[in-house]
C-alpha cells in the first residue's frame, strides 16, 4: 500500500512538473514576442562610375536606357523599405532619395518624389490575396532596384516599358506550380493620380518550380487623353532556369504597340534579351546580357530613326559580380551598336557614329 501511495504522489509531482515548464515556456515565447516583431527595415544604396572608350565623356553620350547614365563618378540612390506583415494584412513603404530614385518615380511631384512604392495589402485566403496602392510594375525582367538586377545598367526592354502602377490587384494562387493576377491600374508611371479618367488592364499567368519560372505578362488601356491618344497593348514574357548549380538562363521578350487615333499606323516596340550566368566561385559570378530592340513608327523615342521612325538596336553587357559581405561590386563592359548614326564621335562631336563602347563600375550595399 505504501508503495501504491508513493508511486501515485511521484505521478502527480511529475505531471505538475511539466504543467509548470510548459507554462512557463508558452508565458516565455508570448513575452519575449513584442508587437514591433512584424515590422521590417531593408534597402540599399548604390553608385557608379562611367566611361565611354573612343567617345565624349558628357551626359549627352550614353546609352538611351535608364539611370546609370551619368559620366565619371555618379549617385545612384538610397532605399529605404520599411514593411509590416500580419496574420491577414499588412503593408510596404519603399522610399527613394537620389538620382536613380528621381529617374523612377519621374512623373511623381512634391512628396511623392520619395515614394517608389507604398501599397497595403489583404491575404483574403491562403491562395487570395488582394494588393491596393502603388507598387512596381509586374512586366518585364528587370526591376528598379539595383539589388534585383544581375547587370548594373539596365536594357532597353526595361527602360522604355512601365516602372509602376498604381491600383488594385489580385494575386491567385491556383495550385503550387500555377498562379494568376489581374489588376486595374491608372495608366502607366501616373502613381499619385489619374489625370486622364482611362484605367490600364493587368493579367499575368505563372509557372514556377523548384528549378526556375515562367511569367507571361499583358496590360491593355489608354495611356494619356481619350482621343488624343488610342489603346495600348504589351505582352511581355519573362522567364529565368537554373541549368546546373554553376548555370542559370534568363530570358525576356516584349511587345508594345500604341493604336493611332488618326489614319496613321500603330506604333510600339520589340524585343527580345538573353542572360547567361556562371556562378564561378560562392563570391563571384560573371553574367551577359545580349539585348536586340527595336522601335517602329517612332514608337518608343529611345533611339535615332530612319525617315520612316524606324530603328534598333543590339547591345551587350558583361557583368561580374564579387560579393564582399553586404557590398557587391559590379565591374561591366558595354558595347551598343544602332541601326542608325546615334553617338556623337569622339574628334568631332557634330559627326555621329554607329556603336558605343562604355564601362561601368557599379558598387551596391544591401542591408
Amino acid at each position: 500500500m505504501k508503495t501504491k501511495t508513493v508511486t501515485k504522489l511521484f505521478k502527480k509531482v511529475c505531471l505538475f512538473s511539466l504543467a509548470l515548464i510548459s507554462f512557463t515556456s508558452i508565458a516565455q515565447e508570448e513575452e519575449e514576442k513584442k508587437w514591433f516583431d512584424n515590422f521590417s527595415v531593408n534597402g540599399s544604396v548604390d553608385g557608379y562610375f562611367r566611361y565611354n572608350f573612343g567617345a565624349q565623356n558628357d551626359n549627352s553620350t550614353a546609352p538611351a536606357t535608364s539611370f546609370a547614365n551619368e559620366s565619371g563618378f555618379a549617385l545612384g540612390m538610397a532605399n529605404v523599405i520599411l514593411g509590416y506583415e500580419g496574420e491577414k494584412v499588412g503593408f510596404v513603404a519603399d522610399l527613394v532619395y537620389g538620382q536613380r530614385g528621381e529617374d523612377a518615380v519621374f512623373n511623381s511631384t512634391d512628396s511623392a518624389q520619395i515614394i517608389n512604392q507604398l501599397y497595403a495589402y489583404w491575404n483574403v485566403t491562403e491562395k487570395f490575396k488582394l494588393t491596393f496602392g502603388n507598387f512596381n510594375t509586374y512586366l518585364g525582367y528587370e526591376v528598379i532596384s539595383p539589388t534585383g538586377n544581375f547587370n548594373y545598367s539596365t536594357s532597353y526592354m526595361f527602360s522604355y516599358g512601365p516602372f509602376s502602377h498604381t491600383g488594385l490587384k489580385a494575386d491567385i494562387a491556383i495550385n503550387d506550380n500555377w498562379s494568376a493576377m489581374v489588376a486595374v491600374m491608372n495608366p502607366t508611371d501616373y502613381t499619385e493620380n489619374n489625370p486622364f479618367d482611362t484605367y490600364i488592364f493587368g493579367a499575368q499567368i505563372g509557372y514556377s518550380a523548384d528549378n526556375g519560372s515562367a511569367y507571361l505578362n499583358f496590360r491593355y488601356g489608354n495611356e494619356g487623353e481619350p482621343g488624343l491618344v488610342g489603346p495600348t497593348f504589351q505582352a511581355d514574357l519573362t522567364t529565368g532556369w537554373d541549368l546546373s548549380e554553376k548555370f542559370y538562363l534568363g530570358v525576356n521578350a516584349t511587345y508594345l504597340t500604341t493604336e493611332d487615333q488618326g489614319d496613321a499606323d500603330a506604333s510600339g516596340f520589340y524585343g527580345v534579351a538573353l542572360y547567361p550566368q556562371f556562378k564561378a566561385t560562392e563570391k563571384f559570378s560573371i553574367g551577359l546580357r545580349g539585348e536586340y530592340f527595336a522601335e517602329f513608327e517612332g514608337g518608343a523615342g529611345a533611339l535615332v530613326t530612319d525617315a520612316d521612325g524606324d530603328g534598333s538596336v543590339v547591345a551587350a553587357t558583361l557583368t561580374g559580380s564579387y560579393d564582399i559581405g553586404n557590398l557587391t561590386l559590379k565591374p561591366e563592359i558595354r558595347l551598343d551598336s544602332t541601326s542608325e548614326d546615334t553617338f556623337p564621335d569622339n574628334d568631332n562631336p557634330a559627326e555621329f557614329n554607329k556603336s558605343l563602347s562604355s564601362f561601368v563600375l557599379g558598387a551596391i550595399y544591401k542591408f
